[in-house]
């Protein structure tokens, strides 16, 4: 009896299918004119939509951990005693790498680079808010006052900055790698404007370059400012114990007995030291100087954008296609929706 049921069901739907089957077909002529119409819709979107150009640009991250030459001069360096900053942290690992150039740091400080754009030279951020019409917008609904990045900066300058990186990362920024296989990171931006996105996507590597400079060689600097000046202070030192061990050489040349040149000889001992310690501060001093020349970028750059960037235009055949398929499947939604509802006020 169960089977019995299960078959009067099954021969239900497909009677039930076989019936929306002819009601579609019937309605087979509007279907098709409302997907000739989303078509010709999408392709009428792709040819006025704005032009939009693309700028990429690869780059890979070294590896950290690896020793190179830096390695072996901050192996001498610590036959000295000295820690010369050769370890490197993981800060700027590459996996960092791909969310640190999207931080807001980063890119703030990218806008409020100066950088020339159809020959004038201005803030990245203010090419930014022209190129894109936001402060004819301002002007026209009235919601700002008059405001340039050249002024001193306010709370509103950071609500304006913090909107435009929001905007930037969420809709426009890409950072990924271009392959499992290999270790190139790929940055592409893209606008209306093909220098503004040249522009934006050199500097904001550019500033990534010098936050790792600054970062990977802190330590070496620290150590190499503490040199100099502990060799200015010695040398400063030694210069005076010479012209006064000088001065009682001169006055003791005539004395005979050791306990008349006993000055003399303190003072000899004095300069001696203070002649070793100096040569001693110059030669690691020297050695950090090598040493923080080895400090490399992290980020080689392999390609970058060149003018004229390709357009990044919406394809009209593939503009027309998605607005055929919306059409059909919006129509036939419709239809299928509209008998659904016809057969349940029947049944009632």
């Amino acid at each position: 009896m169960e089977q019995y049921n299960d078959e009067i069901q099954l021969k239900d739907i497909l009677i039930k299918l076989s019936d929306y089957k002819a009601y579609l077909f019937k309605k087979k002529f509007v279907i098709i004119a409302l997907s000739l119409a989303f078509c010709v819709l999408g392709v009428l979107v792709a040819v006025t939509s704005e032009k939009r150009y693309n700028a990429e640009l690869t780059f890979v991250v070294e590896d950290p951990t690896a020793g190179g030459g830096l390695g072996a001069m901050s192996g001498i360096a610590s036959q000295f005693g000295f820690d010369v900053g050769g370890n490197s942290s993981t800060t700027f690992s590459q996996s960092n790498v791909l969310e640190l150039l999207k931080s807001r740091g980063v890119v703030v400080a990218t806008l409020m680079t100066k950088t020339k754009i159809a020959g004038k030279e201005d803030l990245l951020i203010e090419h930014y808010l022209e190129i894109n019409g936001i402060k004819e917008d301002w002007n026209k609904e009235g919601v700002f006052t008059p405001i340039s990045f050249h002024d001193k900066i306010t709370y509103i300058h950071d609500s304006i900055s913090g909107n435009i990186w929001r905007s930037m990362v969420e809709e426009k920024l890409v950072v990924e790698m271009q392959s499992d296989e290999a270790n190139i990171i790929s940055l592409s931006y893209p606008s209306v404007n093909e220098e503004l996105a040249k522009q934006f996507v050199e500097v904001l590597i550019d500033q990534m370059s010098k936050m790792y400079v600054v970062h990977q060689t802190a330590q070496a600097n620290n150590t190499l400012d503490f040199l100099q000046n502990r060799a200015d202070s010695i040398f400063g030192e030694l210069a005076l114990v010479e012209e006064e061990f000088a001065k009682v050489k001169d006055i003791n040349q005539r004395i005979i007995k050791a306990s008349g040149r006993l000055k003399e000889l303190q003072l000899m001992r004095r300069v001696e030291v203070l002649n070793t310690m100096y040569l001693e501060i110059i030669k690691n001093l020297e050695l950090s100087k090598i040493t923080l020349l080895n400090n490399t970028p992290i980020i080689n750059i392999i390609d970058k954008p060149i003018l004229p960037l390709k357009e990044d235009s919406k394809s009209n055949a593939l503009s027309g296609f998605l607005g055929a398929f919306l059409g059909g499947f919006l129509s036939v939604s419709f239809f299928v929706f509209r008998k659904l509802f016809k057969d349940a006020l029947e049944e009632n």
